[in-house]
């Protein structure tokens, strides 16, 4: 995983001697750079993260009921209802 032409962001942290070794053990075995490796880990991981906050994991109890709602018909909103005549064109009215 290469780094893209004109990129200059920069991001640095302090580690342990220990763990920087096996990062660049790790790298090495890849055939990578470090600076690639810690990217492409990093990528990796931050894709995982913001996918797990993306979805939402219902009970069964909790998909029941929300199904059960989108299968209710809706009432009209008075307020909603108001704005649409208002701004209906005139042609509609």
């Amino acid at each position: 995983m290469a780094m893209e032409a004109g990129s200059s962001v920069r991001l640095a942290f302090r580690m342990k001697p220990g763990l920087k070794e096996r990062i660049e053990e790790a790298a090495a075995l890849l055939g990578l750079t470090v600076t690639d490796f810690v990217v492409s880990a990093l990528s990796e991981r931050t894709s995982e993260v913001l996918e797990r906050q993306r979805q939402v994991t219902l009970s069964d109890r909790d998909r029941d009921r929300f199904l059960a709602a989108l299968d209710r018909p809706g009432r009209p909103v008075p307020a909603l209802v108001d704005t649409l005549r208002k701004h209906r064109p005139s042609s509609a009215r």
